[in-house]
């Protein structure tokens, strides 16, 4: 059996809205220029101390920035999101083969796991692992080895996301990624990265996972 790491925003869930919209707010009180909407599409994935710095916050506003972006997102931006079409169906199949199911997101992992709980996913899974609110472990790298020393043993692992990142932080832990590409990376940036293989709907995913 396998045991599959999923990540959450651009994987599992379309969550670019809610997070486009808090980044805006946050550019937007600290004066910063806020650009159109498919440019902060990139805030999709990676930590927002990563990114924030990108659009012209300064190293010492950064922390301001984050507590914008969160004081909209906790009540509001987290649930401008939606499960991708197909998902449910995919993890239900999984879960009856007898895979083993993580998610590991550079998300908070509290924000992560209310996100799974109101779209009724979290019981797909043996753990949510996400990233801690004080930036202690916030890079995927570092969540990838927290959700693997949860696992008391496994086969084989696999990696799932949409982006570089989830490709690059699986590398430095010695597992292989399957890229999806309804997300919000690029294909051809996985591929560069590193994935074994780009699914491109959640049914392909379930073929090749199997």
């Amino acid at each position: 059996m396998k045991t599959i790491l999923f990540d959450l925003d651009g994987t599992l869930t379309d969550s670019g809205e809610g997070i486009i919209n808090c980044a805006s707010l946050a550019l937007e009180k600290l004066g910063l220029p806020v650009p159109d909407r498919e440019n902060m599409r990139v805030f999709v994935g990676p930590p927002l101390r990563e990114s924030f710095p990108k659009f012209g916050v300064r190293d010492e506003d950064v922390e301001e920035a984050i507590a914008i972006y969160r004081s909209r997102y906790v009540p509001i931006g987290m649930f401008e999101n939606t499960p991708y079409p197909g998902i449910r169906a995919m993890l239900a199949a999984l879960k009856v083969q007898g895979h083993r199911l993580y998610v590991a997101t550079s998300k908070p992992e509290s924000m992560a796991k209310s996100i799974l709980e109101k779209f009724e996913l979290t019981n797909y899974f043996e753990a949510i692992c996400g990233a801690t609110l004080d930036g202690s472990r916030d890079t995927k790298e570092g969540v990838i080895a927290y959700t693997l020393s949860q696992i008391e043993c496994y086969d084989e692992i696999l990696m799932v996301g949409d982006t570089q990142y989830d490709v690059l932080g699986a590398a430095e832990n010695g597992i292989r990624t399957i890229g999806v590409s309804w997300g919000y990376g690029k294909a051809d940036d996985m591929i560069a990265a590193g994935a074994i293989k780009i699914a491109h709907s959640p049914a392909e995913l379930l073929k090749v996972l199997l």
